[in-house]
């Protein structure tokens, strides 16, 4: 059996361009790609802090250390300038693999700079 769970996650990245007419993809800083082992034309699935959208798209490296996180083509209607997003990959699994996978997290400030890295999350209190 094959699990789909979650492969890694940049957390809180704030969008910097929106760009309608730029062939369709996600451009993300080439150093946070790395850091959260996502690769070049990897699905993609955002979620729009701001509005609640949620779409799926690739990654496509910007400059290293830029900080941009820009949304392209037709993903541009779903996000603005200045919106927060998660952006995650997810992977297949089988059940051992799954059992010691740990997703690389990585938590961003308003201008795209690594606040901190984690491989779990804490647990929800009530």
């Amino acid at each position: 059996m094959q699990l789909t769970l979650l492969k890694c996650k940049l957390h809180r990245a704030r969008v910097t361009h929106a760009e309608l007419d730029y062939e369709g993809s996600c451009a993300i800083d080439a150093r946070l790609l790395d850091l959260a082992g996502l690769h070049e034309f990897e699905q993609l699935h955002l979620y729009n802090i701001t509005n609640g959208e949620r779409f799926s798209t690739y990654a496509i490296a910007a400059a290293a250390g830029s900080g941009v996180i820009s949304i392209n083509g037709a993903a541009a209607h779903k996000a603005c300038v200045g919106d927060r997003i998660i952006i995650c990959a997810y992977a297949q699994l089988d059940a051992g693999e799954a059992r010691a996978h740990r997703p690389r997290l990585v938590y961003l400030d308003e201008s795209n700079r690594v606040v901190r890295t984690a491989n779990t999350i804490p647990v929800q209190a009530a």
